[in-house]
């Protein structure tokens, strides 16, 4: 096995440069805790920004990959497949979706959601209501129409003329998404229920639901964003189970596959059956291997599960909340972002010189456990995390 230095030369040396990377080379896990190639112990409380949902080799979880793997690794999405088909079948049982298409990533779910949100409109209401309204501190990737609609001007700098036809509201101001829905002609409302990369801030009850009300005065589409909050990490299966409306369409990643890659964009009622055959396609869609690692993740998130993920978030949030350096902390279940007096990122990398491998979100500390992280590593990391934040808050 090659050291931390190699590891580190040899991926500058060929790895395109677009990540600014902690100076840290993991080699392997167990769980919640994760090694580097000298054998130091971290304890991950970002579990690969929201996607080792088990932690790393949960044994279920790589039983369920492997006993998939030696039966049938891929085949094209023009045969039909098990794990793709039993994965369809659970997601819209537990959701009350009607039909699911699967890609690789929350972009490409994104994208998917977009697509079938214009056609829809064209359909049902011409072809010219192809508009997109963001939330502004938004963020839903980093293709180009993804990236348009991202709701923050510095991920648009470099890479214009972007995809057209997205508008940008105020979070939290219904008036700013009536106003655009007046004025332009709108397919859809799009939302994450948690801003986390504008910085892990959730969006209020009252936003939402007028968001609803406002989508059925102009017959426009709701569609969530959950490729962060999805799959247990709010706390509920998806985060719109906690406002009592379930959206048009629904696009999810990250924590699905459990650390495989994997997007699914769900359809409900209004929009089941908008997309055809031949209107959209995925080479590596509902790929066996991820389908089933996906399967087995959701077979783990039962009342129980997400009930102690609730309860680690309500620790998590006590503890820190009035706690010396800390600001505040927001969030919901274990999607949390704390704001710290000192520097964001000093915090960071003195946590993770202490063995605590936390993450950053704009000016905020942010917090993405595996969401089984058990009890005793959890107030591990939340006490070096309160001492790092004392310590240098006095500095």
């Amino acid at each position: 096995m090659m050291n931390s230095i190699d590891i580190k030369q040899k991926d500058k040396e060929y790895v395109a440069a677009t990540y600014a990377r902690f100076d840290l080379a993991l080699t392997h896990g167990e769980g919640s805790y994760l090694y580097d190639a000298e054998g130091k112990r971290y304890i991950d409380m970002s579990s690969g920004i929201a996607v080792n949902t088990l932690g790393t080799a949960d044994p279920g979880w790589v039983r369920a990959v492997t006993e998939q793997l030696s039966r049938l690794s891929h085949t094209s999405n023009l045969y039909y497949s098990e794990p793709g088909a039993l994965l369809a079948e659970q997601l819209c049982t537990r959701t009350g979706a009607r039909s699911v298409f699967f890609s690789n990533s929350g972009a490409e779910a994104n994208e998917c959601a977009i697509k079938c949100a214009r056609l829809w409109a064209a359909k049902n209401k011409g072809s010219e209501y192809f508009g997109i309204i963001t939330l502004k501190n938004s963020f839903h990737g980093r293709t180009v129409t993804t990236l348009a609609a991202t709701g923050q001007e510095v991920f648009h700098t470099d890479f214009t003329p972007l995809t057209e036809g997205f508008y940008y509201a105020e979070a939290g101001n219904l008036a700013s998404v009536e106003e655009l829905l007046k004025g332009k002609k709108c397919a859809a409302v799009m939302m994450e229920p948690v801003q986390g990369e504008g910085g892990v801030v959730p969006l209020s009850r009252e936003f939402v639901l007028g968001v609803f009300e406002l989508a059925e005065k102009y017959n426009v589409l709701v569609i969530f964003d959950e490729v962060q909050t999805g799959n247990g990490r709010s706390g509920y299966l998806y985060a719109y189970e906690a406002f009592g409306k379930a959206p048009d369409i629904l696009s999810t990643a990250k924590g699905l596959g459990g650390g495989l890659p994997i997007g699914a964009t769900l359809f409900f009622e209004k929009t089941h059956g908008t997309l055809g055959a031949g209107q959209h396609g995925s080479t590596f869609g509902a790929n066996p291997v991820a389908a089933a690692g996906a399967l087995h993740v959701l077979s783990r998130l039962d009342g129980e599960f997400l009930a102690s993920v609730r309860e680690k978030s309500e620790y998590i949030i006590s503890a820190l909340s009035d706690a010396a350096g800390i600001v505040s902390v927001s969030g919901m279940g274990l999607m949390l972002g704390i704001e710290t007096v000192a520097d964001a990122g000093a915090v960071i990398s003195e946590c993770m010189r202490r063995g605590v491998l936390v993450i950053k979100a704009k000016t905020k500390v942010r917090l993405l456990p595996p969401l089984n992280i058990p009890t005793e590593a959890l107030r591990e990391a939340v006490e070096v995390i309160k001492s790092v934040a004392a310590e240098l808050a006095n500095k």
